[in-house]
């Protein structure tokens, strides 16, 4: 028995290790999948508190809203808003799209007229050869095609995260009560203590997040519109869309912004990308921080962490889903930690 020991424990050792591999890897292959069910739980626990608000809401009689018709209707408002803002968007945007399409010719001889002038340079280039020479452009259709590729995976994970979203919040207390039966029935209390912390947290998230896209498109509006630019209130909608996606959102927002300024002026596009670049800065480093830790509770200097580290794993996914995965880090290091252990 003495002899055998080792070997049994060299052979568990290694089926532990061979069991390990095989299930990391495994989760590395379903990675995507299991990102879009921790995304599809998150928008499950932060809508629940006002699906359970508007269920509250009586029919005729003493009769209650059903789960399923109360997340119905924020269904409906969310894609009824979408809608609203496409419509309000798209074409005003496609008209100031033509029209800088149709003046880059002119802008480039412009511009080019200026370097001769200065003589910086001597040579002039057709609009049509730059377009030609330009990075990608004798791979228009392969980028086209990946563009499309890439548009339909969104809408088909964006369609995805709703249906499991939708199914995790009207089987929620079902899926809440097989949960805490896993763990001892001393323990139970704390365990649902805890997952009601978390669900405000993510829901106060949520909030956080309309609170500062309202920031910004307010603020965004009204420095377009001392700036004189055309369009002003669409460019701030999109504005106080694109900060809903951390990092490359607000850049993005403001790309279009920028061309609609430089219809009308190049100086007036450069004081326009100032201005989104001084948003950028107070938005990252001040907004950001504080709101968050006003509405989740977690500090400003875990926010910025969170961020970095969520951006640098997955980029633009893993800057969004950064600040409530530290709220929920948090509430569990809380209840995990040595506090949380003695005041159970």
């Amino acid at each position: 028995m003495s002899s055998d020991s080792p070997r049994a424990l060299i052979r568990y050792a290694l089926v532990g290790v061979a069991l390990t591999v095989v299930i990391m890897w495994a989760l590395y292959l379903v990675r995507g999948s299991l990102l879009l069910i921790y995304i599809s739980a998150l928008v499950a626990i932060g809508l629940s508190p006002i699906v359970g608000a508007i269920e509250r809401r009586r029919l005729i009689g003493p009769r209650r809203l059903p789960r399923w018709l109360a997340i119905l209707i924020i269904y409906l408002v969310f894609l009824g808003a979408l809608v609203g803002v496409g419509l309000l968007i798209v074409p005003p945007l496609v008209t100031q799209a033509r029209e800088l399409w149709a003046a880059l010719p002119r802008m480039l001889g412009d511009a080019q007229q200026w370097l001769r002038d200065r003589g910086l340079v001597t040579g002039e280039i057709t609009f049509q050869d730059a377009v030609q020479q330009a990075p990608g452009s004798s791979d228009a259709v392969g980028t086209v095609v990946n563009a499309i590729a890439g548009l339909l995976g969104g809408v088909f994970g964006f369609v995805t995260i709703l249906i499991l979203a939708f199914y995790l919040m009207v089987d929620a207390e079902n899926i809440m009560r097989t949960f805490v039966r896993l763990f001892p029935r001393q323990e139970r209390s704390r365990v649902e203590d805890a997952s009601r912390r978390i669900s405000s947290k993510v829901s106060a998230w949520l909030g956080g997040q309309l609170l500062l896209a309202g920031i910004i498109g307010i603020t965004a509006a009204i420095g377009l519109f001392l700036m004189g630019v055309p369009y002003f209130y669409v460019l701030a909608l999109i504005a106080g869309i694109g900060e809903m996606i951390p990092i490359v959102g607000p850049l993005i927002a403001a790309v279009p912004a920028v061309a609609v300024a430089f219809t009308v002026s190049p100086t007036l596009a450069l004081g326009v990308a100032v201005f989104f670049l001084v948003q950028q800065q107070v938005e990252n480093h001040v907004l950001v921080p504080k709101v968050m830790e006003r509405q989740v509770g977690v500090s400003a200097v875990v926010v910025i962490v969170a961020l970095l580290v969520g951006g640098s794993l997955l980029g633009v996914v893993g800057a969004i889903l950064a600040v409530p995965t530290a709220a929920i880090l948090q509430v569990l290091f809380e209840e995990i930690g040595p506090e949380g252990t003695s005041a159970g």
